[in-house]
């Protein structure tokens, strides 16, 4: 299995982290495109990009369109954008593909694969859940990470974690992480 994983200039840039390390783990293929933006993020939230590059298996800047992922015959299962900042919601929604990530998300609608977004904001403008409908009714999950109580997290792995069984569940990947069990 291939997947895409883009990541942008929202807070979160563990959350990513966490996603491709488990996917690895899981013998997935990471195909990953980090922004300018995301980059900043990163250090500001102390997160080593180093490390999260050595994870994917294959590195794209956002402005490198001549990629292979830029096509929609290069043959990938799905992308996740984690976290999604809204300015990339509104590129993906209107279909303004002027960089790696938003062209790649716009092969997997025109592809019909799996395309999951994780908007990173709080509170939603109007114009953000406008873009997250129209996006949800052409077919993409939209995922904001929303903390989930009833796992009882400690830490924000444990938070991070969470949402990351979800994205697997969307692929049909096997995990054993934090999930609702039933009272």
């Amino acid at each position: 299995m291939r997947i895409i994983i883009g990541i942008t200039g929202a807070s979160g840039f563990s959350l990513a982290s966490g996603l491709i390390k488990v996917l690895k783990q899981k013998g997935i293929e990471v195909h990953l495109i980090i922004s300018e933006a995301a980059r900043k993020v990163a250090s500001i939230e102390g997160c080593s990009i180093p490390s999260v590059v050595s994870l994917a298996n294959k590195v794209y800047t956002n402005d490198q369109l001549e990629a292979s992922i830029s096509s929609s015959t290069y043959k990938i299962d799905g992308m996740v954008i984690v976290p999604c900042s809204l300015k990339t919601l509104s590129s993906v929604a209107n279909g303004h593909s002027n960089n790696l990530i938003s062209r790649s998300a716009e092969n997997m609608m025109r592809m019909g694969r799996k395309l999951v977004i994780m908007p990173r904001e709080t509170p939603f403008s109007p114009q953000a859940l406008e873009n997250m409908h129209k996006l949800s009714a052409y077919g993409v999950i939209i995922m904001p990470p929303v903390i989930a109580y009833y796992t009882n997290p400690k830490t924000i792995d444990d938070i991070n974690n969470f949402f990351i069984g979800k994205v697997l569940d969307v692929f049909n990947i096997d995990h054993d992480l934090p999930r609702w069990k039933g009272i």
